[in-house]
């Protein structure tokens, strides 16, 4: 059965910023990316073949095998990129249904990876498009590299279905499709009734969308040959530190986010 796909409407660099305020999300194809981060095709393929080398998910409370990812967190500013000491990833049960509570432990993103000239390329070019949205400011930038695969059936993007991920935005880069269908990127306002869906097929197509403003999810994706995959970076952005579970009589005059991993600071 054939899976009828609708392409996404895309936008210019320029009219980016605009686009989130105006409507809660903008989408740049490949070139549009390029332009936004200064970079070319060339240097983001440099970073591509890491995704052949990702950890299963060991995480998955539906039983299943088909996601892989590492993860890595940074605090971005346009200035610079800081890595910050590993840490595990942690979403509220609010936010994540599925698999909010846990403190998740994945391996990190791999050093040769984070050290290509594009990787700090693409986190300041977004972190600059939130600032203008919202105002310059410190971002707190979670790295997920996934990997869905059809190995064994079906591959699911978003087993918590739709949902927010408590920051301020979400950054979907498409990274490769890879003999699937489905995998369909479905927008709703967060306060109405208000839908859209379309399908992301181009690699390094850009979502960025505003996480307080629109719930999303991505629909399961099938095999239509052997060998099935897709692959995206997720990068999350947050103004108000990382999410973390909040502890029970923590005083104030403790030491800001920014204090706590200001040392550890990337080239």
């Amino acid at each position: 059965m054939t899976i009828a796909s609708y392409p996404p409407v895309v936008t210019t660099p320029t009219e980016l910023s605009s686009r989130l305020e105006l409507d809660a999300h903008g989408i740049l194809n490949a070139a549009g990316l390029c332009e936004l981060s200064g970079c070319t095709l060339d240097e983001l393929a440099s970073i591509q073949h890491s995704w052949n080398d990702l950890p299963s998910d060991n995480f998955l409370k539906d039983g299943g095998r088909y996601r892989q990812r590492r993860h890595s967190s940074f605090i971005v500013t346009t200035e610079q990129v800081r890595l910050v000491p590993h840490r595990p990833h942690y979403q509220p049960l609010e936010y994540n249904a599925l698999h909010g509570g846990m403190l998740r432990l994945f391996e990190p993103v791999d050093a040769n990876t984070i050290a290509q000239p594009v990787w700090n390329k693409l986190l300041q070019a977004i972190a600059r498009t939130c600032s203008e949205v919202k105002g310059e400011r410190l971002w707190y930038v979670e790295a997920h590299q996934f990997r869905i695969d059809t190995r064994n059936g079906i591959g699911r993007p978003t087993p918590e279905g739709a949902h927010r991920d408590g920051v301020d935005f979400v950054a979907i880069l498409l990274v490769a499709r890879n003999s699937v269908s489905g995998g369909e990127s479905r927008l709703f306002e967060a306060e109405g009734r208000f839908g859209q869906r379309f399908t992301l097929s181009e690699p390094w197509t850009l979502l960025l969308l505003d996480d307080q403003k629109v719930i999303h999810e991505s629909t399961p994706i099938q095999p239509t040959a052997l060998g099935g995959y897709r692959d995206t970076l997720v990068l999350t952005y947050r103004s108000e530190g990382f999410l973390e579970p909040k502890k029970v009589g923590t005083q104030s005059g403790c030491p800001k986010q920014e204090e706590k991993y200001e040392s550890h600071q990337l080239p």
